[in-house]
């Protein structure tokens, strides 16, 4: 029995759990957050989630998981065979999650945490985001999936990590830098909500922030 371990906001963790959901693999969950205790790191490295057990041991980062995952269990197939095809996916995968979603991220503490980051860090964080969105836009093609016609792990990233990107920019500058550049991510957000995984993913992410907010207030 395969074992995630992490907790349902992060946003690698639902990308991982969308992928065992596309693929139908059953699956225990276990409650982990970020620490350096030697327990953790014996398991990841980096203590970071998520993090999965399997019959042969721990591995960690989301995007080795993934792969794993698609080499040992390929039926259905999350990325296209012809080596051509799945490079363009890959390229837009690494697009989303290197030049956005970990852009974006050093403004997290203020977008969604209470906090505030220095006018130079927003500043850096603006031009370079600006910049990668255009790149960005130039490679998907949302057509309807984001790099043609068939659904794939690129589209697991960009469903997950594409609204982080609109609210982050939203909540932190007024704007949102994806629909400015006009990248419609809402009506493609709409689009993979069709599927069960997302469904899946979204219910099961909404029933833990409503469990850790009733936490608080009690």
């Amino acid at each position: 029995m395969l074992k995630l371990y992490g907790f349902p906001i992060s946003n690698y963790y639902n990308k991982v759990k969308v992928v065992l959901y596309e693929k139908g693999l059953p699956f225990e969950e276990s409650e982990s957050v970020p620490c350096q205790e030697e327990w953790m790191l014996q398991s990841s490295p980096l203590g970071k989630v998520p993090y999965l057990q399997t019959e042969n041991g721990f591995l960690s980062e989301s995007q080795v998981i993934c792969d794993f995952l698609e080499l040992a269990y390929p039926s259905p197939a999350l990325f296209s065979r012809g080596p051509w095809q799945q490079a363009k996916e890959r390229e837009l995968l690494t697009m989303t999650e290197l030049h956005l979603e970990l852009v974006v991220r050093e403004v997290y503490t203020q977008a969604f945490f209470g906090g505030t980051v220095s006018e130079g860090t927003r500043n850096r964080t603006e031009k370079l985001l600006r910049r990668n969105i255009a790149a960005f836009k130039r490679l998907a093609k949302f057509a309807p999936y984001v790099a043609g016609d068939t659904f794939s792990m690129a589209d697991i990233a960009a469903g997950i990590h594409l609204p982080i990107v609109g609210m982050a920019t939203q909540a932190v500058y007024g704007e949102d830098f994806l629909q400015a550049a006009g990248i419609d991510w809402k009506a493609y957000g709409k689009r993979l909500a069709e599927r069960e995984s997302f469904q899946r993913m979204r219910a099961e992410q909404k029933a833990y922030q409503q469990a850790q907010q009733a936490k608080k207030a009690g």
